[in-house]
């Protein structure tokens, strides 16, 4: 196992490169006649996070997201000590990413999309925004389960983890956002001071990880004679 500053650093520069890539995606797409539009902005997150997860998983394991590592903590998959060190690195990563786009892009262009920050729909109320990331966060930790954590799992790197943002982005990204990570969520917040609704990017990401966590370790991945 490579050392906790490695790990740290791994995920801090995973969360950095998910945020600054898919903040900018979506400032890029408010743009008059980017064309970019949700697909775009959902095939951005998917390819950074996918490439991404890929580089860290063999050195942090490629967690990159508050809500997984804590799924993964409820499993015993990774120490409570570490956890809160993985939380940390993520959310420094992902400030530091938002922070990144705010020195790069003007400032005037950044203030169109509040810098990416997701935003809940009118027609959404807290909970129901809470559940809707809920069940979008359940896949994203089912992937992590089913083809990372599973001593069988497909040898397909990060790609089977990060393509669910793809899907759960063209879905959801018209209601909740789909941030499916509190620190994708905290990080364009902090830069832009935008911070309506964020328990729906901190509450639901966490419950959806924690159910899919425990569903996947003691029922659909126990062995027989367990």
């Amino acid at each position: 196992m490579h050392k906790l500053s490695a790990r740290l650093t791994a995920e801090a520069l995973g969360t950095f490169s998910l945020v600054f890539i898919g903040c900018g995606a979506v400032v890029a797409a408010s743009l008059s006649g980017a064309g970019i539009g949700l697909l775009g902005v959902a095939l951005a997150h998917a390819l950074v996070f996918s490439v991404m997860v890929t580089a860290t998983m063999n050195i942090s394991g490629g967690q990159l997201n508050p809500a997984l590592t804590i799924g993964l903590m409820v499993v015993k998959r990774i120490s409570p000590r570490d956890a809160l060190a993985y939380i940390v690195a993520q959310l420094v990563g992902a400030v530091l990413g938002a922070y990144a786009m705010k020195l790069v892009i003007p400032l005037g262009i950044l203030a169109v999309g509040t810098m990416g920050t997701p935003a809940l729909s009118n027609a959404m109320t807290l909970g129901t925004g809470i559940a809707f990331e809920a069940v979008l966060t359940f896949f994203l930790m089912s992937a992590v389960m089913g083809t990372a954590v599973a001593e069988s799992a497909p040898k397909v790197g990060g790609f089977g983890v990060g393509l669910v943002l793809l899907f759960d982005i063209l879905v959801g990204g018209q209601f909740t956002g789909a941030a499916m990570n509190p620190a994708r969520a905290f990080a364009p917040a902090l830069a832009s001071g935008t911070w309506f609704a964020q328990p729906v990017w901190w509450v639901g990401p966490i419950i959806g990880a924690v159910v899919a966590a425990v569903l996947w370790d003691k029922v659909i991945l126990r062995r027989q004679g367990d």
